[in-house]
């Protein structure tokens, strides 16, 4: 009688992984069939060079310098909700951009959020500027400025302005939006194949299959 238990509960978990499996055979067709942003060519890096993409995070990293020595770096990633929308990105970024001048050991950092405005146009808005000091990790208690929303109206103008001016413009969000939405979409695919290879090992697995 135990050995009989055992067999079931062997031939439970066969089955258990054979339904895991096509579940994922049928994920992973989906997503190579669908090519949701494959085809898709908005936006470029304008005068930025892309620093940063490791197929293994989830950020990017883009910097640019001028001729007058001014640095501009800019780092984004996919924000974790996923919103309705009528364009074809379901998620916003979460950017970044710092910019240095030259002699001033004191950048000045914008926390922004980037998101779709219909089709192929896209936006961005900040939710914080303040000061840091390059050489200096900011403790929690340190003075960051304002709330950006609670600044005069023309003062938030201006200050998108002063980004628009250093290359944070439509073809720069645009350029970002696809580019995290294929990294992120190529990701997900990688880990479903992992995933079905971890699954198929089961040498049991195999046997039932063929059977």
């Amino acid at each position: 009688m135990p050995r009989a238990t055992q067999i079931l509960r062997k031939s439970r978990k066969v089955v258990e992984d054979l339904n895991l499996l096509k579940v994922l055979q049928s994920e992973i067709s989906h997503e190579l069939s669908s090519n949701s942003f494959q085809d898709e060519n908005t936006g470029s890096l304008g005068d930025f060079v892309l620093d940063w993409n490791s197929s293994r995070s989830q950020d990017v990293v883009l910097r640019r310098k001028s001729e007058s020595g001014e640095e501009v770096a800019v780092s984004a990633l996919l924000s974790q909700k996923t919103y309705d929308t009528e364009g074809i990105f379901p998620r916003k970024l979460l950017m970044k951009v710092c910019v240095k001048r030259p002699g001033l050991s004191s950048i000045l950092q914008f926390d922004c959020g980037v998101s779709e405005k219909g089709v192929r146009r896209s936006d961005f808005k900040i939710h914080s500027a303040y000061f840091l000091q390059s050489t200096t990790v900011p403790g929690s208690s340190i003075y960051r400025g304002p709330l950006f929303s609670s600044l005069e109206p023309q003062l938030q103008d201006a200050l998108k302005e002063y980004l628009v001016a250093r290359g944070i413009r439509e073809d720069l969000t645009n350029f970002l939006l696809l580019t995290l939405h294929k990294k992120e979409q190529g990701q997900y695919l990688d880990w479903l194949q992992k995933l079905e290879s971890f699954v198929m090992k089961d040498e049991r697995l195999f046997s039932a299959a063929a059977g």
